[in-house]
């Protein structure tokens, strides 16, 4: 039986999890899992030194690796797991920055079409994971995996992060929408858990998903 081909994407505010519950499906469905691009952004050393002066270029950069990455998804046969999407660039992270007027006016319409024009270009995934989870335990978290350039993230900033995530996962249409509340969840050692993830993906993806053949 070939493989069906199919996307489900995770989407959540730093440390909300994304990276764990890709692994997850890996390991648990021999889906093949997809990260954002290892290749570090030029920008952005200049960014963080000069926000306002690079914040376009370096959002421009991210918006076109993760263009490619969507693009190598669309040509892969059987199921994978995206660990950030690129609505999430857009929609979040340079919407923060344009609201922080770190973004012009001008550079805003222009990202903005170059943005439409790529989610003309793209296949939407046929499950999105959302997964939601409280100031608290994301600042301990994202403490505790101890990424550097994270440690030092305002709380401010985080608050209009999930504020952006919220607003934008409310509109989001283009496909299935299935919303993890992460708080408390511990699929990796709960057996409890890890079933009721796992039956709750399977509610909203096709009844073939999960069995030999099928990925």
């Amino acid at each position: 039986m070939p493989a069906v081909k199919r996307t489900i994407a995770i989407a959540g505010n730093m440390g909300s999890g994304k990276s764990t519950l890709v692994e997850f499906l890996a390991r648990t469905y021999g889906v093949m899992p997809f990260y954002e691009p290892n290749d570090e952004n030029p920008y952005l050393e200049d960014f963080y030194k000069d926000m306002k002066r690079w914040a376009f270029q370096s959002q421009l950069y991210f918006l076109s690796s993760k263009f490619r990455l969507h693009q190598e998804l669309d040509r892969q046969a059987g199921t994978v797991a995206l660990d950030r999407t690129i609505f999430e660039d857009a929609e979040i992270f340079a919407t923060a920055l344009m609201q922080m007027r770190k973004i012009s006016k001008r550079d805003w319409e222009t990202y903005q079409s170059f943005y439409h024009a790529i989610l003309d270009a793209i296949k939407p995934p046929d499950l999105m994971i959302y997964l939601r989870c409280s100031m608290r335990p994301l600042r301990q978290r994202i403490r505790l995996r101890g990424r550097k350039m994270e440690q030092d993230v305002p709380l401010a900033y985080l608050k209009r992060l999930d504020r952006l995530y919220e607003d934008w996962i409310d509109r989001y249409d283009m496909s299935e929408v299935l919303v993890i509340e992460t708080d408390k969840l511990d699929y990796i050692h709960d057996f409890v858990h890890r079933l009721d993830v796992m039956e709750r993906i399977e509610a909203v993806l096709p009844q073939d998903f999960g069995k030999p053949g099928c990925q």
